[in-house]
């Protein structure tokens, strides 16, 4: 098991793109939802697949046991997705010796650009990169699980 401290912001700019590292297409889909716990299937450049289960209602800080599965497995679990299939290339961002995810979302969360940093420890924000824009840490609508079920959210504009 491992312990995650994640930040979550809205992505203000195309700046970040000169310092994409590497670059996965996802699928992502959920099996159950509830507000202390989630079980998610992910297929990442359509050949290999990973399920994980979160435990926790801190958005920030959650226990996380990930592990793999067949890709023909998790093909055919997305028959029991929960809402939204989330279509997202993730791209891998460093900055000041941090990894960033910065996920582009498409279909029908196009337009939507937000940026994740887990690490052991909350970042300084002095050491958080320009291209970021509004911090949403905590906002339950950016959650993955959240915009499976409910759609784009409304405060952002398409």
């Amino acid at each position: 098991m491992a312990k995650e401290v994640e930040r979550k912001f809205l992505v203000k700019d195309a700046a970040w793109r000169d310092a994409v590292e590497d670059s996965i297409a996802i699928v992502q889909f959920y099996l159950a939802i509830s507000s202390e716990r989630s079980i998610r299937v992910r297929i990442s450049n359509g050949g290999s697949a990973k399920l994980t289960l979160k435990f926790g209602s801190d958005l920030q800080q959650r226990d996380e046991f990930e592990y793999p599965v067949p890709l023909a497995d998790a093909r055919e679990m997305l028959a029991f997705a929960i809402g939204t299939v989330i279509r997202k290339t993730r791209h891998h961002v460093r900055h000041e010796n941090y990894l960033y995810e910065v996920d582009v979302f498409n279909g029908e969360l196009d337009g939507l650009v937000v940026a994740e940093l887990e690490t052991a420890d909350k970042v300084a924000d002095a050491l958080l990169p320009r291209w970021l824009g509004e911090e949403v840490t905590g906002e339950l609508r950016y959650s993955n699980a959240s915009l499976a079920l409910n759609g784009f959210p409304e405060r952002v504009l398409r």
